[in-house]
């Protein structure tokens, strides 16, 4: 019993598993690229093609050069695709022709062979009534296919993932702002001791990271909502009749429900990626200020009886196989890994956006699986972080006061009163003597007590 069927391409005939949709052209780019088959091109782009090629259907079909069986076929399946009900039936990985040109084609090939079977035909026998090239694909090329794909899919994974997930980050860090916002504490420079901050003064810097990165991510949007659909090879539009762009665009938009356009320069949105540059720029923008972030945090959490100890938080898991009763900040540490490898991606997207020769980027798949990578990460790891830390962070009172009681840094203020020489002398006798600022303050003939507690308040200081 044969477990393969034939089919064809212009190279000649290819045997395809007898159960999966794919033609020739995907199975030809299964067999030759075996290269690194968990780097799967990433699912959102297929379900990104089933939009694509759905507005396609019904724009071919508006101009009269697509029938109306055909037009409502593709979509029935590309309804399938967006469904995530052919899920398996799209096996090529991203190391591949550098223009998508292979998963445009996986694209086509299962549409055409799905309406096929759809239609009461059997696979592998008989030519598909609807053919991968000249109907699913027509008035396209997969330079301009997948260029729009990558910016459907990267705009909708920022706006349904990445964006509220750092909302909510941000959010709990607000309050956790407010909260401590009369919690004076002692801060730090260069890791020593400085003037006094409170808490909430230290989280609010946190927020305003944050929110900074947000509002720089949200700004690339309009860029990425810029669709390359009707350049096709090169930018021209050739094989397209006039209007296609921006009927297909406005199709795009009607059935994803996002604010897409027609590209101001489909030259440009084919042969350079700057969109997806500058917009994965913004991500690693954020996930540097979350390193920074995570790494205070596991700092001040640090102890809990030989570090910091300022602030509390959750003791979620078992920090060692051999320490017992050992905890560890888990949570920052998963989400410094994750902002490393968004770092590392944002240097590959680079380099790829600079892989354009001429009129085409080539490394188009590397750019869309980096890019959504990095958006899915850092999405699971703020709600993470958010969830398991950040809402269960609470501050250490007693070790807080002891610190602030201890620092000599609270001399800062006396630099108006005695000068900076004179206080400079106090905190180095202070520090010498292992003996408090108004000690020596005293014992020095600088300060009365009752002038030394006026002066140095650590609630004016804040």
């Amino acid at each position: 019993m044969t477990h393969s069927r034939i089919e064809k391409d212009t190279l000649g005939v290819v045997r395809v598993p007898i159960n999966k949709y794919w033609g020739a052209q995907t199975e030809r780019s299964r067999k030759n690229f075996k290269i690194g088959p968990e780097a799967s091109m990433p699912i959102e782009i297929i379900h990104a093609f089933g939009f694509l090629k759905k507005a396609a259907a019904h724009v071919n079909f508006e101009f009269g050069f697509l029938s109306k069986k055909k037009k409502d076929m593709i979509s029935l399946v590309c309804d399938e695709i967006i469904n995530e009900k052919l899920n398996d039936q799209f096996p090529l990985v991203i190391w591949q022709t550098g223009s998508g040109t292979h998963t445009n084609m996986n694209i086509n090939e299962v549409i055409s062979n799905r309406a096929h079977v759809l239609m009461g035909k059997e696979l592998g026998k008989f030519q598909p009534l609807i053919h991968p090239n000249d109907d699913v694909n027509m008035s396209q090329s997969s330079n301009d296919t997948f260029s729009t794909a990558m910016h459907i899919a990267a705009y909708q994974k920022l706006v349904k993932k990445t964006i509220p997930s750092i909302q909510e980050l941000k959010k709990n860090f607000e309050k956790k702002s407010k909260f401590f916002q009369n919690i004076i504490k002692i801060g730090r420079t260069h890791l020593m001791d400085a003037t006094p901050i409170t808490l909430g003064q230290e989280f609010s810097g946190y927020v305003s990271q944050i929110d900074h990165g947000l509002n720089v991510i949200e700004k690339t949007l309009d860029h990425l909502s810029e669709l390359a659909i009707g350049g096709t090879a090169v930018g021209t539009g050739l094989n397209t009749p006039k209007g296609y762009d921006k009927k297909i665009t406005e199709y795009i938009c009607e059935l994803t429900g996002f604010p897409f356009k027609v590209a101001k320069n489909k030259f440009e949105a084919i042969s350079s990626h700057d969109a997806i540059v500058e917009s994965h720029s913004a991500i690693k923008q954020i996930a540097v200020s979350l390193i920074k972030i995570s790494n205070d945090i596991r700092f001040l959490s640090s102890g809990p009886r030989s570090g910091i100890g300022e602030i509390y938080i959750p003791e979620n898991e078992p920090g060692s196989s051999m320490m017992p009763g050992k905890v560890n900040p888990t949570q920052c540490e998963a989400i410094i890994m994750v902002c490393t490898q968004i770092i590392g991606n944002d240097m590959s997207i680079s380099m790829a956006g600079s892989s354009g020769n001429y009129e085409l980027n080539v490394s188009k798949p590397l750019m869309a699986y980096n890019f959504l990578q990095s958006a899915q990460l850092l999405a699971d790891a703020c709600v993470s972080f958010s969830s398991f830390c950040v809402m269960g962070i609470q501050p250490n009172y007693k070790r807080i006061k002891e610190f602030l009681d201890k620092s000599l840094m609270l001399v800062t203020a006396l630099n108006t009163h005695i000068g900076y020489e004179k206080s400079a002398e106090i905190a180095k006798f202070a520090y010498k003597n292992n003996t408090t600022l108004k000690e020596e303050a005293i014992r020095l003939g600088y300060l009365t007590i009752e002038e030394f507690e006026k002066f140095v308040n650590p609630s004016k200081m804040v």
